[in-house]
């Protein structure tokens, strides 16, 4: 997937600007604050229809403007052009197109144009609770599987609807009926988490040894009540616990992502730049997941590249990602001689932009 131009409208800070960019390597350059990271983000915008940091709609408007607009000319790896926008008003609300066409739900977006972030922000994968883990995993799979993000909506609906139910006047009847949804939304979602985990695992370990060249053998696994009970047993046998807490304590819902390196958590064992370093693998192998499952080399976005990586690592994560396997990648870095010097000596195909105050200059 290659986007060819990027037209920004109140956009954050940036005011208004066209860019042309280049199928290869494109590089962000400036001071801290300038910008960069939001160009990071409209092209994320286009693809997943919200922000990679959590902010509201609202939040992505520039000060004293009342809407942006993000639009997209894309070239596929089969040839084929999309135009994509996405606007946002703050008494109309989000339009997303395709193609000049109004889409009636967001959700039957996701999934076209794929994209893959590596961001300062993924260290909530390690540091934070379980819940950053699923909604990473879930944001994964939504692009490739349609119905495994209705049964997670479907799922989180029925679920807040039990605990309401629980909190307020529980009821046998009502309550064995959303064990019954629960149960059929649950055992999609556990099956395909399972077999995503089980499709990043090798890539992860590849990626991992390339970029560090280390030893230690890194682990990924999936961890589910599921794994070893049937969702239904379990939803009767912690009954009496739920009604006791008022909420729900056992399902889908509280599975994990575990992340280890040499056989010990990742977060309390691993360095800073092995906790990045696979980070990196685990993104790296998203984007090979995603690009076999879909036919389309997805968009792969570096913010802030030299974050928590030192000079070494961070070329051999140029050297890695310049591979034919790789295709459109956005870098932002504040220094531009010190990426000019590892992207050359990579021998990687770039054009570089700077990023001042919200301008973008080639």
């Amino acid at each position: 997937m290659y986007l060819k131009r990027l037209s920004l409208l109140n956009f954050k800070n940036v005011a208004q600007e066209e860019l042309r960019l280049c199928p290869g390597v494109n590089c962000f350059v400036g001071d801290n604050g300038a910008g960069k990271t939001n160009i990071m983000e409209a092209v994320y915008y286009l693809s997943m229809c919200k922000s990679s940091l959590g902010m509201t709609d609202g939040q992505s408007i520039r000060h004293g403007a009342d809407f942006f607009v993000v639009e997209g000319s894309y070239l596929t790896d089969a040839g084929r052009t999309e135009q994509v926008s996405c606007s946002f008003a703050r008494k109309g609300g989000k339009v997303l197109k395709r193609n000049g066409k109004e889409y009636e739900r967001l959700s039957d977006h996701v999934g076209l144009v794929p994209v893959v972030i590596v961001s300062p922000a993924d260290s909530a994968l390690i540091s934070d609770a379980a819940d950053e883990r699923r909604r990473y995993l879930n944001g994964f799979i939504a692009q490739l599987d349609r119905p495994y993000l209705a049964a997670v909506m479907r799922y989180n609906a029925v679920l807040a609807e039990r605990n309401r139910l629980l909190k307020h006047m529980p009821d046998e009847t009502m309550l064995s009926i959303y064990d019954r949804q629960l149960a059929e939304h649950g055992r999609l979602i556990h099956a395909r988490r399972g077999e995503y985990v089980a499709r990043l695992r090798p890539f992860v370990e590849e990626c991992y040894r390339r970029l560090s060249g280390d030893s230690e053998q890194v682990e990924l696994t999936y961890r589910s009540e599921l794994n070893d009970h049937p969702f239904e047993e379990l939803l009767l046998a912690s009954r009496a616990r739920d009604l006791a807490n008022e909420f729900t304590t056992s399902g889908i819902h509280r599975d994990d992502l575990v992340l280890r390196i040499g056989g010990y958590p990742l977060r309390k064992y691993g360095s800073q730049g092995q906790q990045k370093s696979f980070l990196i693998a685990l993104k790296l192998a998203q984007y090979a997941v995603v690009a076999e499952a879909c036919g389309e080399r997805p968009i792969l976005l570096l913010d802030d590249l030299f974050d928590k990586l030192d000079a070494g690592r961070v070329e051999q994560l140029i050297r890695l990602v310049s591979e034919e396997r790789f295709g459109q990648i956005f870098i932002s870095d504040c220094n531009p001689t010190r990426l000019r010097t590892i992207l050359d000596r990579a021998g990687a195909d770039y054009t570089l932009f700077e990023v001042e105050h919200g301008t973008i200059k080639q």
